[in-house]
């Protein structure tokens, strides 16, 4: 079987998609994560590689539905790939929401 390429690696090792406890539509979620979240990484980092943004900007940049950009922003920053700036700036609806910026590799 051929692994799918991740922005991420190993992000189906190192994050854990579901619980135990967890119903069988969640563990069937998780294992189709695998097909779009390595995209949905590329298209995050894509965004971001313009300027820092919260999850509606960068979701307005790239085409992705907020909650999908939201889902990948805490991955991104497990993996060291983003970081929060500290400030806050008006989501899509005007509340605050944190501001997020790349990470040069190296």
């Amino acid at each position: 079987m051929i692994k799918p390429h991740y922005i991420t690696p190993d992000i189906e090792e190192t994050l854990p998609l579901f619980r135990r406890t967890d119903p069988v539509t969640s563990k069937a979620a998780a294992a189709s994560v695998k097909t779009f979240a390595g995209e949905h990484h590329a298209a995050i980092l894509e965004a971001l590689s313009h300027g820092p943004a919260g999850a509606s900007g960068i979701a307005a940049r790239c085409g992705l539905l907020g909650h999908q950009v939201n889902k990948r922003l805490g991955e991104l920053a497990k993996a060291g790939r983003i970081v929060a700036t500290g400030r806050l700036v008006a989501s899509a609806s005007g509340r605050g929401e944190r501001e997020w910026k790349g990470l040069q590799d190296g």
